[in-house]
């Protein structure tokens, strides 16, 4: 692979495919390497031929952190440095670190006091009541509440943390991403499960919306530094993963437009001066015909490279606002594109609608598909036999978690 030197070094944080994607998005738009600190020697940014890639298990803790940014960025003075969060621990880090940073990094975010607020999910609705943005029922559990409460839609029903962060830094053997409970034996049984583990924030219970895994929608965009959305891209999610961890991880999306979707989502941001990659997950009603959301994600989705394999490359926005100082046009994305990280033959066994099917049929022999771990030129033996392992093994998680 070719390299070009530009003004700038992208630096990522993180270790799963949410990195991978978007360091093939800079080498795409740019040819730059990109440089990424994760915790472990492993996924699909390990032993990429586009990616200087280096593990320590400390990069998420505040010292380290700041240390080894500091250090890249003293060693390359000369460069801009465009520094990303590829999970919510790192972004929240950038955030909250924000200020301390040298002149030299980018760090494309809100500030932390809005990010850590967006971040609780009871904020977020009320968010949504003011601009007329649809969420579930929705009852918020705080720690030490009395088990007697009631709620007002029937089982079974959703359990999530409100704080991902924390949650995920208290783990246990039988620690979900989200729970469906079918009784409420079962609601008390898990939510004294979670806090005994050490979880100490809320919990959020919500009326389990119907429908499968092709109910569901993605929305990513982009917001300049002055807080106004300059990119929109709707994906029509087909099929999700069903591991306990991987729970609503995406595996086949669809880009489609819902232009009146959209708008409504742009009005909440720019009322917030929303800064930077936001990440919305929705689900379609079919009881009322509303989308609902769930949640916002401060940074770009694992799946983002749906947004650049559909002609809106993420590395692009930055770089052209923050390093060469453009102006960003509006721009959202109507064409279909397909995106999967599973085998085709497990997407067309678990994607039950006929006329979804059908789609991504004609796209695949359009070549508009594509599955961001596997780029042309990057497929050195040990890496392609790690990816090929991964991608093969989804056979085996549907059959044993899909139900």
């Amino acid at each position: 692979m070719e390299f070009v030197s530009r003004e700038f070094i992208p630096v990522l944080l993180g270790g799963d495919i949410n990195t991978y994607s978007v360091a093939r998005a800079f080498y795409e738009q740019y040819q730059v390497k990109t440089y990424i600190f994760g915790k472990y020697p492993t996924g699909p940014s390990y032993q990429s031929r586009m990616i200087e890639y280096r593990a320590n298990p400390k990069i998420d803790t505040d010292d380290y952190f700041l240390k080894t940014v500091h250090a890249f960025a003293r060693k390359h003075k000369d460069k801009k440095i465009v520094l990303i969060g590829c999970g919510d621990s790192y972004v929240a880090l950038i955030s909250k670190h924000k200020a301390e940073l040298d002149d030299n990094i980018i760090a494309p975010y809100i500030d932390f006091d809005l990010m850590n607020s967006l971040q609780q999910k009871e904020t977020f609705y009320k968010l949504c009541e003011k601009h007329g943005v649809d969420y579930p029922g929705t009852f918020v559990y705080k720690n030490g509440m009395s088990m007697d409460f009631t709620i007002d839609f029937p089982y079974p029903v959703i359990l999530k943390p409100s704080d991902s962060i924390k949650y995920w830094e208290h783990p246990f053997d039988t620690q979900k991403k989200v729970y469906t409970i079918r009784s409420r034996q079962e609601l008390n049984s898990v939510i004294k499960e979670i806090y005994d583990a050490g979880y100490d924030d809320d919990l959020i219970i919500q009326d389990m919306i119907p429908g499968n895994d092709e109910y569901m929608r993605v929305l990513t965009s982009y917001s300049d530094k002055n807080g106004k959305v300059k990119m929109m891209c709707l994906g029509h999610v087909l099929l999700e993963e069903h591991t306990p961890h991987g729970l609503g991880n995406h595996a086949v999306i669809i880009t489609e437009p819902n232009q009146e979707l959209m708008k409504r989502v742009r009005n909440l941001l720019e009322d917030l001066h929303y800064v930077g990659f936001s990440n919305f997950d929705i689900k379609y009603d079919r009881r009322d015909g509303k989308y609902k959301f769930f949640e916002i994600n401060t940074r770009q989705g694992r799946s983002n490279y749906y947004v650049t394999g559909s002609g809106f490359n993420v590395a692009k926005y930055i770089v052209e606002e923050y390093v060469y100082g453009k102006e960003l046009k509006f721009e959202t994305a109507k064409e279909e594109h397909l995106w999967m990280v599973v085998p085709k033959a497990v997407a067309f066994k678990y994607v039950k609608d006929p006329e979804s099917k059908a789609k991504m049929k004609k796209l695949i022999k359009a070549g508009k598909m594509v599955n961001p771990v596997f780029k042309k030129g990057d497929l050195g033996w040990p890496r392609l036999y790690r990816m090929l392992r991964t991608h093969f093994s989804h056979f085996i998680k549907f059959r044993k978690y899909y139900s």
